[in-house]
């Protein structure tokens, strides 16, 4: 077949010869550019006269001396490149524009699912219309904030016994008080957080309230937790305010439910026990020592009161507090909130949960929120008690200790820091304040009972 092939363009030769001649022909062409005496060779134009017909695969031209021209070869002379380069980058082209096509595919998949999820979650959040006109009613007897940027949220446990909390105790038309109620405080550099109690027998002035669909409360001297069953979240909100004059931006109201639902999201808390617990009124018995406990259990937990200690509320609020630091070190020490896998089931059980102010019912809010304190170091994460005393009139309720209350809430108010420490290591045995200092040294920190996330129960 080599003899075949001319020095100068020939006739095209019959397709029928092209079986036997064209692969030798396209690695002829792809070495040479002319003749070995110098004339051009065998590839005339497109537009030549006599080229032969473009039947061969890909549009080449088929010939069986090796003469013919492929089909987009160069120009006679012109030096371009060969076929065969031509088809590789024709081919890389597909190549990346099939990639790229894919990646956009992936895009989109990944960006719709994305949204799917924020929709779900954005959605699972109730929010507190009702309270949020009640408030606005009231505005001008409302505390003003202090300082910019200060975050102060009030935290509403509700121990309503409606829908899939009818277990705990009967429902007896809709009635509720707030079982827990904490003040929760972000600095305004967000370098730390405070959770102040405030204990459900405490004694206080709640004001008119209005509830929906029900004419107004009047003004009384009651305890903390009537207010929330007079008027609900606003009239417990604008009770706080006046009892500690610090303005509160949102509100978060929690149930039963969606408190055991967050803790199982977070695959169990631990805790540690000095004592066994046999409490058939919370449904909960537990071994002494270290104990990792599921929602139910945890729920009893923070709920007990008669079986475990003296069965007071103090007590109580000890237990909750331990445990909701416990909550917040577990969550960031297995790193939650930087893990999407196990933030969503997180992120899922606390948008269910929560009933907040329209400030606060979408997911960007929260996440908003969220991100701001995921770097509070979780010493810095403090739980107290509002000062309190059994009430002078009845030893089952509570009252203030003055002036340490009122400092506490100027400290708060003001975005001043507070310290806490465990109830023994206070100088005072009624656990009261104690900030004792040189007079001549810097404004000491106000120091009260409590304790803070990075504490270890088991090691206490």
């Amino acid at each position: 077949m080599d003899a075949d092939v001319t020095e100068s363009a020939g006739t095209p030769a019959d397709p029928d010869d092209s079986d036997t001649g064209e692969d030798r022909t396209s690695d002829k062409n792809a070495g040479e550019e002319r003749a070995p005496d110098g004339s051009p060779g065998a590839v005339p134009g497109d537009d030549a006269p006599g080229s032969g017909p473009k039947d061969g695969p890909g549009g080449e031209t088929r010939s069986g001396s090796g003469s013919g021209p492929s089909h987009g070869a160069p120009p006679e002379g012109s030096g371009g490149p060969a076929p065969t380069v031509d088809i590789v980058v024709k081919r890389k082209r597909h190549w990346v524009r099939w990639t790229a096509l894919g990646a956009s595919f992936v895009v989109l998949i990944a960006a719709g699912a994305g949204w799917w999820l924020y929709k779900k979650l954005d959605g699972n959040i109730r929010t507190d219309t009702s309270a949020a006109a009640e408030l606005k009613a009231y505005e001008k007897e409302r505390p003003s904030s202090v300082v910019h940027n200060a975050q102060n949220i009030l935290l509403i446990g509700s121990d309503s016994r409606a829908g899939d909390n009818r277990k705990y105790g009967r429902d007896d038309g809709g009635s509720q008080r707030s079982d827990t109620t904490i003040l929760l405080h972000l600095a305004a550099n967000r370098k730390s957080a405070t959770a102040m109690s405030i204990p459900r027998d405490l004694m206080v002035n709640i004001p008119e309230c209005h509830k929906p669909g029900k004419t107004a409360s009047k003004p009384q001297f009651a305890q903390f937790n009537w207010a929330f069953e007079s008027g609900g979240t606003a009239c417990t909100i604008r009770t706080v305010e006046k009892m500690t004059g610090i303005r509160i931006d949102h509100h978060m109201v929690v149930d039963f439910s969606g408190f055991k639902n967050m803790v199982n999201a977070v695959d169990g808390v631990e805790i540690c026990l000095k004592e066994p617990i046999d409490d058939s009124a919370a449904h909960l018995k537990l071994a002494a020592g270290r104990q990792k406990l599921n929602g139910e259990q945890a729920l009893g937990y923070v709920r007990a009161r008669k079986s475990i200690g003296n069965g007071s509320d103090t007590e109580r609020m000890d237990r909750q507090q331990q445990f909701l630091g416990a909550l917040v070190n577990k969550v960031q020490s297995n790193g939650v909130l930087l893990n999407p896998t196990r933030l969503y089931p997180v992120l899922d059980a606390a948008t269910k949960a929560l009933t907040t102010d329209p400030g606060l019912d979408s997911l960007k809010d929260l996440y908003d929120l969220v991100r701001g304190m995921r770097n509070v170091p979780t010493d810095k994460v403090q739980f107290l008690t509002v000062p309190r005393q059994p009430y002078s009139a009845n030893a089952n309720r509570d009252e203030l200790v003055q002036p340490d209350a009122d400092k506490l809430f100027k400290q708060l108010r003001d975005d001043k820091p507070v310290a806490v420490v465990p109830a023994d290591q206070l100088k005072d045995d009624d656990g009261k304040n104690n900030d004792a200092a040189d007079a001549s040294g810097p404004t000491p920190t106000p120091t009260y009972s409590g304790n803070n996330a990075a504490t270890d129960l088991c090691k206490q």
